[in-house]
């Protein structure tokens, strides 16, 4: 099976001392080898923030 689920993590409210917020998405393994990174919404920091993959 090619596509395989992530966790994408906030990296800028740990700087700030606040929760981070977390998503769950999938990514084509075959296609894109390099990790993902998308602006996602952080309920903590009310404002959209670079979430990036973590391990999984």
């Amino acid at each position: 099976m090619p596509r395989e689920t992530v966790i994408l993590e906030c990296s800028e409210a740990r700087k700030e001392n606040k929760p981070v917020s977390r998503y769950m998405t999938t990514r084509n393994k075959k296609l894109q080898q390099e990790k993902v990174e998308k602006m996602k919404y952080n309920p903590n920091l009310r404002r959209h923030t670079l979430h990036k993959e973590i391990k999984g």
